[in-house]
């Protein structure tokens, strides 16, 4: 088998991986009101070192700025997230947790980490960390071809 084919199986593998990924994650986190797009997009909040901008929320999670600004607005309208000034730049934004927001967040993890502790289990960590520096190696192989 060459390389091209080893990837393509793997991509489709990644594919299908990534469907169920999300429909996992949509039922574990709708009891808190989210989704999994609204739940990465907290993520991606709460873990950041700073508010950030949508742009850089989007950057950061290799997402469509419009679709991560439609999320954001919902999530405003909801009460989950507030804007912030942004002394570097008047229109854009800082998106800031809530307290709502961040109790969502926080239960959202607290019902994640024993369902994850529960998927990984049996499975080597060793084989887990080759797996993410394969994809992290397939992942910046294909952001330098769209920039490019």
């Amino acid at each position: 088998m060459s390389a091209g084919d080893a990837l393509t199986a793997l991509l489709l593998s990644l594919f299908r991986a990534n469907n169920l990924t999300l429909l996992w994650g949509d039922r574990l986190v709708a009891p808190f009101g989210l989704s999994s797009a609204r739940w990465q997009i907290l993520g991606a909040i709460a873990l950041s070192e700073a508010p950030q901008p949508v742009a850089w929320l989007a950057r950061d999670l290799g997402a469509n700025r419009q679709n991560v600004q439609r999320i954001v607005n919902d999530l405003h309208r909801e009460g989950i997230v507030a804007f912030a000034p942004n002394p570097h730049h008047k229109r854009a934004h800082l998106v800031v947790l809530t307290e709502k927001g961040r109790a969502a967040y926080e239960a959202a993890i607290a019902a994640y980490t024993p369902r994850v502790a529960a998927l990984a289990e049996g499975m080597a960590p060793e084989d887990l960390a080759a797996a993410q520096r394969v994809l992290a190696v397939l992942r910046a192989r294909l952001e330098a071809e769209r920039d490019a």
